[in-house]
């Protein structure tokens, strides 16, 4: 039998990625929807697609990002979108019986001073790194939608915390950019101006863990696709989520000494300590995902030239 799966978010960067692996399995129809036929913000128009849909699983990978800049300039925007669309789709999801659902949070929902490794019992244990915390109060609510579904109705809702994601189809945004395309663009156009510094925000302290957005794919559809038996045993009906990541970290101004190095970039790296450097130090703790059976296969230098290769074959589409 045909499974039909939704995946929400699509054209984004991890939507992206699901849809091209969702597309190597076998009895699969991949349903989408861009924004200008299905307004996620929109409750009316979430559960009339679902009524009409007949959707067997949703990937629930659409949601309102950015980085530092972005996240403190639109707090409003980022707590309002991303618990509209997470509170729709979950929620006509289960009016309309469709009992299996993968939600896609982030590694910023745990607390700012949190200690690292980041296991998932830390959820709630402190306070939140402030220049993202309505993001990640949005993100702690899907988490809970997830589980309150479960809990009361039976439902089959599952939630993955991945940590910092990147590669193809990135948000490449001069100002409202994650760190690793926004490094890669820098250095691109520095090393395109033969100009001699590149100054990067921060002290260049942070320790930072990433994960290529293929292996993030590959762990959502593995953990989707686990028996409910083996979901259950590495989990808790009130502690559900699962932490997805390397287990592998690196300083921020390691990162950027490896983009110069894949864009070719010969000139001095400045760091700028005004910035804000947010999070100290932010690592997962991968036990749980390796108790069920995965471990990602992409490292970061080979990760980062996959993405310089295609960000060269796509920046005439993302220039400002």
């Amino acid at each position: 039998m045909v499974k039909r799966i939704f995946v929400a978010g699509h054209n984004g960067m991890v939507g992206s990625a699901l849809v091209r692996k969702l597309k190597q399995s076998g009895n699969v129809e991949i349903v989408t929807r861009n924004r200008s036929e299905l307004d996620l913000l929109s409750q009316q128009m979430v559960n009339d697609f679902f009524a009409s849909e007949k959707i067997d699983e949703v990937y629930l990978a659409a949601a309102k990002v950015g980085g530092i800049h972005a996240n403190n300039t639109y707090p409003a925007d980022f707590i309002y979108q991303n618990l509209m669309i997470e509170c729709n789709i979950i929620n006509g999801a289960h009016l309309n019986n469709v009992s299996k659902l993968l939600f896609l949070g982030s590694s910023c929902i745990y607390p700012r001073e949190v200690q690292q490794p980041m296991r998932e019992d830390a959820l709630l244990t402190g306070v939140l790194e402030s220049t993202n915390e309505p993001y990640a109060v949005a993100k702690i609510a899907g988490i809970k939608l997830c589980e309150s579904y479960n809990r009361q109705f039976g439902r089959d809702y599952r939630s993955v915390m991945p940590t910092n994601l990147y590669g193809q189809n990135d948000n490449f945004h001069a100002e409202n950019s994650h760190v690793i395309p926004a490094l890669i663009r820098r250095f691109h156009e520095a090393h395109l101006a033969d100009v001699e510094t590149v100054t990067v925000w921060g002290s260049g302290n942070p320790m930072r863990e990433f994960l290529y957005v293929d292996d993030m794919a590959a762990a959502s559809i593995h953990v989707m696709n686990l028996s409910e038996e083996n979901y259950i045993k590495n989990t808790s009906p009130m502690l559900s989520h699962i932490n997805v990541g390397t287990g592998v970290d690196c300083t921020i101004r390691e990162l950027a000494e490896t983009i110069a190095s894949v864009v070719g970039f010969k000139g001095k790296i400045l760091f700028d300590a005004s910035k804000p450097d947010g999070t100290p130090r932010k690592l997962m703790d991968v036990e749980r995902l390796a108790g069920m059976g995965w471990k990602w296969s992409t490292s970061l230098r080979d990760g980062l030239t996959l993405t310089y290769k295609w960000f060269l074959e796509n920046q005439n589409s993302f220039r400002k």
